[in-house]
């Protein structure tokens, strides 16, 4: 069993904020207890599955690692109580794709998947381009400073995923709000209440307040789309069908929920976290500048660096055993990838940001039938920014002190202030 100091660390949404916390709890854990069980108050006991190999080891295996029998994500006891109280025996609030598991996975992520393919994606290109291009523009008339995060990073894959779902540029402020208060309902800057969530009730109450506003939305969103179908994202989740038949309500709503929020949210963590490396490592940055071959490699190094998703939950649909230890029936598995991105069997020396990293396996997007579905379409919103904006980009250092977001599932930087000098 994992010290209960250790344990409470690794599920503390202010140590991801802090990250140095939390960063060196997993690096104890590799070393020490790498694969053990965890049971920090007010939480049922779940397995810890810390070092790369164990997490592909779990992911590849689908039929004996579930997602949807239990929480997909880390949930106190009495949070988990009163979902399965609302939600008729059910442990999830929305069910998309991540709470999924087959043959519901396989139909329903079928329906979009043509969507995000790198072939498909190439039509997307000139007109993503023509974005980067304005976030740019805007950054070179700000005099050299800016708050990277709130004023590029959060918007540009927003107003990007935004076009692709069909929502109106006037509602990007408000979905930015929904996301953030989603995957930052546990920080007062972000969260609904604007103050620290105290007990179950007041969580579930400002989680669920939330997603009520996005049902509300594509709720009117799917009636227009069913009367005046258009090309896009939303007219294929409206107009779905899975043998036959309509998408249910819940799973609709689940199915727009995870593009509006998910789709954005990651990359923007990104984009952030990337450019707050390249501020910290100087020579990263002339290296970077110097080459603009290393692009790719850069992404790759940003996206195993912030690891914007830093757990996915698992339950065993049958006795088991990884990494040595004898795993019941039923138990839960907590992935930390995080940790796994951190592996030093995998990754020389994982603790430097290195823009020419090669091979770069990181578990950042998941593995196996789970993999993230819009990751090409990340990467490619990322090196198309980097491609406009690294010829223009003369300079960057920090203007002040970043700031992460306090969150344990979906965590990344809130705030990257900036000085820098642009052509």
């Amino acid at each position: 069993m994992i010290p209960q100091e250790t344990a409470q660390t690794i599920i503390d949404p202010k140590a991801y904020a802090d990250g140095k916390r939390v960063d060196d709890a997993f690096a104890w854990l590799r070393r020490e207890m790498p694969f053990a069980q965890a049971q920090p108050e007010g939480f049922d006991p779940f397995w810890v599955v810390t070092k790369h190999a164990d997490i592909l080891e779990v992911e590849r295996q689908n039929e004996l690692f579930h997602n949807g029998d239990r929480a997909t994500t880390l949930t106190p006891i009495e949070v988990d109580k009163k979902v399965r109280e609302l939600m008729g025996g059910s442990p999830h609030l929305v069910r998309s794709l991540v709470q999924m598991d087959n043959p519901d996975h396989f139909a329903y992520r079928r329906l979009t998947q043509s969507w995000f393919m790198p072939q498909n994606l190439k039509k997307l290109e000139a007109r993503i381009r023509e974005i980067a291009k304005g976030f740019i523009d805007r950054m070179a008339d700000m005099n050299g400073n800016c708050d990277f995060a709130r004023d590029v990073a959060f918007l540009y894959p927003l107003h990007v995923i935004m076009e692709v779902l069909g929502v109106p540029e006037a509602d990007e402020p408000r979905m930015l709000k929904l996301t953030q208060e989603l995957f930052g309902s546990a920080d007062p800057d972000l969260n609904r209440s604007g103050a620290e969530v105290k007990d179950a009730d007041a969580a579930l109450a400002e989680i669920g307040a939330t997603v009520g506003e996005f049902i509300t939305y594509f709720n009117e969103m799917t009636e227009d789309r069913r009367a005046c179908p258009r090309d896009d994202l939303a007219s294929v989740i409206a107009n779905g069908q899975i043998e036959g038949k309509p998408l249910g309500h819940l799973e609709a709503m689940s199915y727009y929920i995870i593009a509006a929020t998910a789709g954005h949210d990651t990359t923007s963590n990104t984009t952030a976290g990337g450019l707050w490396a390249l501020a910290e490592n100087p020579d990263q940055f002339a290296k970077l500048k110097a080459d603009a071959s290393l692009i790719p490699s850069y992404l790759e190094e940003s996206i195993r660096w912030v690891t914007p998703v830093k757990h996915f939950m698992r339950t065993a649909t049958a006795d088991a055993e990884v990494h040595g230890q004898k795993i019941a029936r039923g138990d839960w598995l907590m992935l930390s990838y995080p940790s796994g991105n951190r592996d030093e069997d995998v990754f020389d020396d994982p603790f430097a940001f290195k823009v020419d990293r090669s091979p770069n396996k990181h578990v950042a997007f998941g593995y196996g039938a789970h993999v993230c579905l819009g990751q090409h379409l990340g990467r490619m919103e990322m090196r198309i920014l980097w491609e406009e904006l690294l010829p223009r980009l003369q300079s960057v250092e920090l203007a002040g002190e970043p700031k992460r977001m306090q969150a344990s599932f979906v965590c990344g930087p809130k705030s990257v202030p900036i000085r820098y000098r642009m052509n």
